[in-house]
């Protein structure tokens, strides 16, 4: 009897191995050949492929860096005195500070009487001292603080040694005058003054300049007692006006005696002062 053969002969073809129709369900419903999940294989490509999502860039208003603002300027930071005839950089300043609160003036650097208005006009607002000078008080105030004060709480003064020297240059410059004729309405050096313009001519030469008038040059400087008087101050009576040269004298342009001269002050003058 023949051997059953259970080998297959040379050259006969393999039928390939494939899936039963009923395939075996394994863990979660994948479908398994062999030992191999083939649905938790395809599940796992598939999570594997999909990308991360990106992490949300922040917004350019949250990058952004809020800036921060300068400390404000100071309106004036020069500590001298700006009065009628003052002149330069300190008074644009002063010009133009004046502009941020409200007036409408050139800045042109010159202190002249559309300034010392709106100077005054600031000061009534304020309830600073009306005298169209601008002191420690009325410069902290525009520079939105107080003024500068010594340890007694005082306003610190300025030098006394260049007031002084100021005003004796100021009376000695009148004095080079003496023996022009008085003339009204005249300022003509060597020649002929009237009572302002003395007192205009010997301002000028120390580089203040005041108005021409006596009634302008009184509006533009601050009323002081008699005691508080130095050389080189205006002292005035209704109609007149000279230079105070201490010591109880006055240098004027004066209708009697007809010239500028140097003599005794009488009755009861007022005194002003652009220290």
């Amino acid at each position: 009897m023949a051997t059953s053969n259970s080998h297959r002969a040379d050259g006969r073809a393999v039928t390939p191995l494939r899936p039963s129709g009923r395939a075996l369900r394994g863990t979660g419903g994948a479908a398994v050949l062999g030992t191999v999940l083939l649905g938790s294989a395809f599940a796992s490509g598939a999570a594997q492929a999909a990308p991360t999502a990106p992490a949300t860039a922040p917004s350019a208003v949250s990058q952004a860096v809020a800036p921060v603002a300068p400390a404000p300027a100071q309106a004036l930071d020069s500590s001298e005195k700006l009065r009628w005839g003052s002149q330069g950089a300190s008074v644009e300043q002063l010009q133009s500070a004046l502009n941020d609160e409200g007036a409408s003036l050139a800045v042109d650097g010159k202190f002249g009487p559309l300034t010392h208005s709106a100077v005054k006009d600031y000061q009534q607002s304020n309830d600073l001292q009306v005298d169209g000078v601008v002191g420690p008080e009325t410069r902290g105030s525009l520079n939105g603080s107080t003024p500068a004060v010594s340890g007694g709480g005082a306003s610190v003064p300025a030098p006394a040694s260049s007031a002084s020297s100021t005003g004796q240059a100021i009376v000695d410059a009148a004095r080079t005058q003496m023996g022009a004729a008085y003339s009204w309405g005249s300022s003509n050096p060597g020649v002929s003054f009237d009572c302002s313009g003395l007192t205009q001519y010997a301002y000028k030469q120390v580089g203040i300049d005041l108005p021409r008038t006596s009634g302008q040059q009184v509006d533009a400087g601050t009323q002081i007692s008699k005691s508080e008087a130095q050389p080189g101050d205006l002292v005035v009576w209704p109609g007149h006006m000279g230079i105070y040269a201490g010591g109880d004298k006055v240098v004027d342009a004066g209708r009697s005696p007809g010239a500028v001269t140097e003599r005794t002050i009488w009755g009861n003058p007022t005194f002003v002062s652009f220290r």
